[in-house]
């Protein structure tokens, strides 16, 4: 029987920032507001299910725009079984990811670097190219 693939395309338009920052994620969310004038708000967790059928559960902050949106998401969980599991699992030296997908945003995303790696608490900020993460499909969770 001839097998068939399904092959998606999906849209990465979006800017990634990628945050070293060894923070709890309602503290992570409460600097990035106080650094650029936003307001983060909690979210419901993202669940990403496994084909090996274990799940990965994300806390998540958002904003939403007329035209797209905002999202700090946290690098790590915490399995039920006690294991560590990554929603990018190549970065695992980043902690939380910001995806920025506004056009209309009034700031540019080098301004918003400036202003993240003026903050006590980021140890480091660093813009990530989507095309070069091998798990990319993972930060689509809106």
């Amino acid at each position: 029987m001839k097998k068939t693939k399904l092959l998606v395309d999906n849209p990465f338009d979006f800017e990634l920032l990628g945050f070293v920052a060894p923070l709890k994620d309602y503290k992570m969310a409460w600097v990035i507001n106080n650094c650029l004038n936003i307001n983060l708000i909690r979210s419901k967790d993202f669940e990403l299910q496994f084909m090996d059928d274990t799940a990965l559960i994300i806390s998540q902050y958002m904003i939403e725009k007329d035209h797209g949106y905002l999202q700090l998401l946290k690098n790590r969980s915490l399995n039920e079984n006690g294991s560590i599991r990554y929603l990018v699992p190549e970065l695992r030296m980043i902690d939380y990811f910001l995806l920025l997908q506004d056009l209309t945003f009034e700031l540019d995303i080098n301004t918003y670097i400036e202003r993240l790696s003026k903050s006590q608490y980021i140890q480091n900020v660093v813009k990530l190219d989507i095309n070069k993460i091998k798990s990319k499909e993972n930060l689509l969770t809106y």
